[in-house]
C-alpha cells in the first residue's frame, strides 16, 4: 500500500446500517494492511483546533526558565513539560529533536485512579492554556472511543468491548514543539523511527511533509492528512491484543529540507491508552495454526512500564 487511506467517522455514528458497515470494513482493512488511516468526522471544532495552536503557540515561545518550572520530577514526563532533546526512541541514543507537554486524564469518580495518575500540571502564565488543552482531550478521547467500537465490531468483538478500559484510562495528548534546526544534526532527526505504546493514536497536525510510515514492502510513505482530517495509527498495545491482525506500523518524523530549516513544525497526538489493568492477551479469536500466538501475556500497565524504560523516560 503506498498511500494512507481517508474514513469519514460519520458513516459510522449515521443511523444508516451501509455506511456503518462501510466504515467498519475500511477502517479495519487500513488497519490491517498499513496500520494508518486519515480520518473526518471527528468531534474537534475547528475553532477549538485554531484555539489549541494559539495556546501551545504561546506556551513554547515561553522563556525556556520559565517552561522549566513545568518540568516535574519523578514522574517520567507523565504530566507537564519535557525538556529538548530528553526522549528518544527505543534503541536510539541520540535525543529528539522536540520539546513537548502533556496534558492526563481527567480522572471522573474514582478515588484510586485519582491516586495512581500524576496530577494535571497548570500553567499559570496562560489564561486559557489549561482550559483548552482539557477540551481537546475530551473531543479526541470521544472520537477514539468510537474508532474503538468499530474496531470491536472488525473484530467480532462486542462493540463496546473497549469502553470500559478506556473510561479514565491513562491517556496522553502531546503537543510537541520541534524548533528550527540550527546546525547540521549528528544522527538525530524530529521524531526517530518507532511505533507507538497505546492502543491508537489519534494526530493532529500532520498536514505538511515530515510525517513518514513505513508499508509492508519497507517503503517510506508520506504521511500528509487533509486540513479537517486526523490521522489514526494502531499502537503496539492493539497489536499485542489482535495477535498482530492490526498492525503497529513504524514511523518517522523527518527533518525538512535545509532551506526549511528555520521553521518550528508543530503536531499533537493523542495517545488513547486503557486503564493498566486491561490484559493485553492475544484474543482467542485473533489465533489459529496459521497465526500462532505471538505475544506473551501482560497487562497494559505492565507493557507501558517496559516501554518508558525503554524510552529513557523512567529507570528500572
Amino acid at each position: 500500500m503506498s498511500a494512507i487511506p481517508s474514513v469519514n467517522l460519520e458513516d459510522f455514528i449515521s443511523n444508516d446500517k451501509t455506511r456503518k458497515e462501510k466504515f467498519i470494513r475500511e477502517i479495519g482493512s487500513a488497519f490491517e494492511n498499513i496500520g494508518f488511516v486519515a480520518l473526518s468526522g471527528h468531534f474537534l471544532s475547528e475553532k477549538l483546533v485554531d484555539d489549541l495552536y494559539s495556546e501551545i503557540k504561546k506556551f513554547f515561545n515561553l522563556p525556556q526558565e520559565v517552561k522549566d518550572k513545568y518540568e516535574i520530577p519523578g514522574i517520567g514526563g507523565q504530566r507537564g513539560y519535557t525538556s529538548f532533546g530528553k526522549e528518544h526512541a527505543k534503541g536510539k541514543k541520540e535525543g529528539d529533536l522536540k520539546e513537548f507537554w502533556h496534558f492526563g486524564q481527567y480522572v471522573e469518580n474514582n478515588p484510586k485512579l485519582e491516586k495512581e495518575y500524576p496530577a494535571n500540571v497548570e500553567v499559570q502564565e496562560l489564561d486559557n492554556f489549561n482550559a483548552t488543552g482539557k477540551e481537546t482531550y475530551k473531543m479526541l478521547e470521544k472520537t477514539a472511543k468510537f474508532v474503538l467500537r468499530a474496531l470491536a465490531l472488525h473484530l467480532n468483538l462486542e462493540e463496546t468491548y473497549f469502553d470500559n478500559y478506556i473510561k479514565n484510562g491513562n491517556s496522553i495528548l502531546r503537543p510537541i514543539h520541534y524548533p528550527p534546526i540550527q546546525q547540521e544534526p549528528k544522527n538525530a532527526v524530529r521524531a526517530a523511527a518507532h511505533g507507538d505504546i497505546n492502543l491508537i493514536t489519534l494526530l493532529m497536525g500532520a498536514h505538511g511533509k515530515g510525517l513518514q510510515v513505513k508499508n509492508h514492502d519497507g517503503e517510506w510513505v508520506d504521511a500528509i492528512a487533509q486540513p479537517d482530517q486526523l490521522m489514526i495509527n494502531v499502537g503496539d498495545m492493539l497489536s499485542r491484543l489482535t495477535n498482530n491482525k492490526l498492525k503497529s506500523t513504524i514511523h518517522q518524523v523527518v527533518n525538512p529540507p535545509k532551506e526549511l530549516w528555520g521553521t518550528s513544525r508543530y503536531s499533537v497526538p493523542f495517545f488513547m491508552h486503557p486503564i493498566s489493568e486491561m490484559p493485553l492477551n492475544c484474543l482467542e479469536n485473533c489465533v489459529d495454526k496459521d497465526h500462532p500466538k505471538q505475544f506473551e501475556d501482560i497487562t497494559a500497565g505492565e507493557f507501558l512500564h517496559e516501554r518508558l524504560i525503554d524510552l529513557g523516560l523512567i529507570t528500572k
